[in-house]
């Protein structure tokens, strides 16, 4: 029982606080300097690169509760770390070897006069780790901060044992014939658990003393290095009880109606099977906890999906269940007839909906409790949005949840399938993170990782952390647009300064690529990735998918137009830095790149530029970056954008891609018809999902950050709030209500709040308030008149 009650007192704890996280100027510079006193630690005899989950153990003594206690922690794959039995951290954050992430903890109010145990179950899932887990071998180290820290450091007074009750589960991806590459599902064999192993009264004098490899290393130490310690940059993600919705379906028992509340358990008689299926609601990441007694040889799988499927593969509306069944990855916990287990999955689960089918023995089992802790990066929703079209709250609301489901120790496509940062999705979730929550240390971590993933030729890897290459040309070209994002909405022209060699790489890349015939970019190697149109399928020729024409052989427009792009933000970076003549290079590069596209590829009896000089193939892609870069000259591009949206006869771009729509048609004056084009979102709604959908149906996830743009054009377009220079320093609204009469919120600068309160007057006025923090300036724009805005309140009436 007691083990339990600890951990009830840690689930209570972690809705307010997980661990005790130490800023990094009170972490010991010279542990960032010099090499760490304290060891690497695994087990004596256990392989390190195989499929294992092990418990370390160090019992110590204090004569005094001290005020502060720092240590510093890593691990790999993954860690939870306790101090006498409650759970502090876990951690890495994730990154590669050459940046492998520790934590710094205060662990001084988990500590107690006269015995402590510090303890951590550190897991190696081998080659079936996510795809984004980078992993040298099993391993973990604790450091001291100090002196007075250093005699918890990890040496040979170390324990440990491997669990013995842990196998990895079906894979998931065979099951949905998808691409699942979040790791694997858990098998537990209850009888074979140490349970209470992290608590202070366990006997461990059966372990095992530990193997110590080398000395922990930070960057630029050692003649030879492992994992090349780095300071964890972001905060530790967020734990909250998640209480289930309901149970929609079950066979074989009668279930309590408020056993999901926790009022009622649910017993299961011996010998009997059931079938349970709950609805948690709304899709969420979490750590489903199941707490039962006795239940001896039972079999509990427990499976979790995004939605149901009928017959044919499909999803329909999300709630509806008649017809339909689950197909997702599978937990399977046998319980050991005690009292009070808990089973918990060692990484999160992403789900709706769960099935939960069990099979008791001779001994009845009882479900004590069910429900999740939901996991995910801190964010807090600081921003809002309220208008006289109250439907698009729901958009806010779901984009959030969207947006919030697919952040973590790092951006995410999608949290149930892959779990991987893509520079093409993160751009827009970096966005909607400063836009919603103010928050850049996410965005910040992301540009580092992709300039750390550029490999020998310049480009950065499309997505990383991902110990599986992958190379996504275009890709490269977004991460220069996200710097150039940053610079605009942050004032850190360090951090900016940082980036400018990788981003002279990229370019350099490309410009390689010029065909000098027709100027255009020729063959450019490896998957041109640029939306998954349907008219761009899977080609088993080629192995890739979701390229226009050009895209393999070369002389794609859009892939020139985009380098075009990205060489305008090149040279307005460069000339922020006084690089003039960088900056001069990339506007002139940009120019002719733009000059080429329109000498090969304008088609003047359809008025659209075409994919290819070969002129057969149009896409809206195209055509929504040759407004971009000005290859539509701006007093001709308010009317070609009115053309080319009503145009289905051009291939159509998914949610994604509407990102880039939405910028065009501000850039054309047509910010106005923004809220025209939800219609994909609104049809998701009506559909009952609860986050946006990677595309229209039928689609793989459910759940894909790149369509939360709306959370950022909400306040981006429709309240029109915008950096007027770099780093943020002034301000520019201009609002695009289109059929709205009133729009009302804030939106969190770095100096402060900025509230509005807009309502329209009459046909073409606009009235009401905006309120700048301290020290803030810039304009308000309404119909082709300016007002200049200073810090505090001012009435707007036009």
């Amino acid at each position: 029982m007691k083990w339990i009650l600890t951990f009830l007192v840690w689930s209570s704890l972690c809705l307010t606080v997980f661990g005790q996280e130490v800023p990094s100027n009170e972490i010991n510079p010279s542990l960032l300097n010099r090499p760490w006193s304290a060891r690497w630690i695994s087990h004596p005899t256990a392989s390190p690169v195989e499929y294992g989950v092990y418990h370390f153990r160090k019992s110590f003594d204090l004569a005094d509760v001290p005020g502060k206690f720092i240590v510093n922690i890593s691990g790999d794959n993954r860690y939870r770390f306790f101090v006498n039995g409650t759970p502090v951290c876990e951690g890495p954050a994730r990154g590669d070897i050459e940046h492998w992430r520790f934590e710094s903890v205060d662990i001084a109010p988990y500590l107690r006069k006269g015995k402590n145990v510090l303890a951590a179950e550190v897991w190696n899932f081998a080659l079936r780790r996510p795809v984004a887990q980078f992993s040298l071998m099993t391993g973990f180290i604790v450091q001291g901060n100090s002196s007075k820290e250093e005699m918890v450091n990890t040496n040979s007074s170390w324990k440990v044992m491997k669990d013995k009750a842990y196998s990895p589960g079906e894979d998931p991806g065979r099951l949905l014939h998808a691409y699942i590459v979040v790791g694997p599902p858990d098998v537990v064999d209850g009888s074979k658990y140490p349970w209470g192993w992290e608590n202070i009264d366990y006997d461990d004098s059966a372990w095992k003393q530990v193997s110590q490899m080398n000395n922990g290393q930070p960057k630029g130490i050692g003649t030879e290095t492992s994992w090349t310690l780095t300071p964890r940059e972001i905060p530790f993600m967020e734990k909250k009880q998640e209480r289930m919705k309901s149970v929609r379906r079950s066979e074989g028992i009668s279930v309590p109606d408020n056993w999901l509340q926790g009022k009622a358990p649910l017993t299961i008689p011996a010998n009997h099977k059931v079938s349970i299926l709950i609805d948690n609601g709304v899709l969420t990441t979490a750590y489903p906890q199941l707490f039962v007694t006795k239940g001896k040889g039972a079999t509990i799988k427990v499976s979790y999906a995004e939605a149901l499927v009928d017959e044919n593969g499909q999803k329909g509306n999300r709630d509806d269940i008649k017809g339909k069944k689950l197909l997702g990855y599978t937990d399977v916990f046998l319980p050991d007839g005690g009292t009070n287990r808990m089973f918990r999955s060692l990484w999160f689960r992403t789900y709706r909906y769960i099935r939960m089918d069990i099979q008791t023995g001779d001994e009845p089992l009882t479900i004590d409790d069910y429900y999740g802790m939901f996991t995910a990066y801190p964010l807090v929703e600081k921003a809002a949005f309220a208008s006289s079209d109250s439907t698009l709250k729901q958009i806010w609301n779901v984009g959030w949840r969207t947006a919030r489901l697919c952040a973590n120790e790092t951006y995410f496509d999608c949290p149930y399938y892959e779990q991987l940062q893509y520079v093409g999705d993160t751009r827009i979730q970096a966005l909607i993170s400063l836009y919603v929550s103010g928050d850049d240390r996410l965005m910040r971590k992301a540009i580092q990782l992709f300039n750390d993933s550029r490999f020998s030729e310049g480009l950065t890897r499309s997505r990383y952390p991902s110990y599986l290459p992958q190379i996504i040309p275009p890709y490269s070209l977004f991460w220069v647009d996200m710097v150039n994002d940053y610079r605009m909405l942050r004032d850190d022209s360090t951090f900016v300064k940082s980036n400018l060699w990788g981003i002279e790489n990229v370019m350099h890349w490309f410009e390689q690529r010029i065909d000098p015939k027709t100027g255009l970019l020729g063959k450019v190697e490896y998957w041109n990735f640029v939306d998954w149109a349907e008219e761009w399928g899977w080609s088993r020729e080629s192995q890739m998918g979701g390229m226009p024409a050009g895209g393999f052989h070369g002389q794609s427009a859009m892939l020139t137009l985009q380098f075009a792009y990205s060489a305008q933000h090149a040279a307005e970076i460069f000339k922020q830095f006084n690089d003039t003549c960088l900056s001069q290079k990339y506007q002139k590069l940009a120019d002719n790149l733009v000059k080429a596209v329109r000498q090969n590829c304008w088609d003047e009896s359809r008025g659209y530029f075409a994919d290819t000089p070969e002129k057969k193939e149009f896409s809206m892609h195209t055509n929504i970056f040759a407004v971009l870069t000005g290859a539509i000259e701006k007093g001709d591009a308010n009317g070609f954008i009115r053309k080319m949206t009503n145009d289905t006869s051009l291939i159509q771009p998914t949610m994604y891609f509407r990102f880039y729509l939405t910028q065009a048609m501000k850039k054309a004056g047509l910010a106005d018809k923004y809220l025209n084009t939800l219609g994909l979102w609104r049809d998701m709604l009506a559909k009952g999902l609860t986050t946006f959908a990677e595309k229209p149906d039928p689609t793989r996830s459910d759940c894909h950050a790149w369509s939360a743009s709306p959370d950022y054009d909400l306040l981006a377009t429709v309240a029109g709030i915008e950096p007027a220079s770099p780093g943020f320093q002034t301000v520019k609204i201009e609002p695009a209500l289109g059929p709205l009469q009133f729009v009302k919120g804030k939106f969190p600068h770095p100096d402060g709040m900025i509230e509005f309160d807009l309502h329209r007057k009459g046909k073409v006025g606009i009235t009401g308030q905006i309120v700048l923090p301290a020290n803030l300036t810039g304009v308000f724009r309404w119909n082709g008149k300016e007002v200049r805005l200073h810090s505090g309140s001012q009435e707007i009436n036009l």
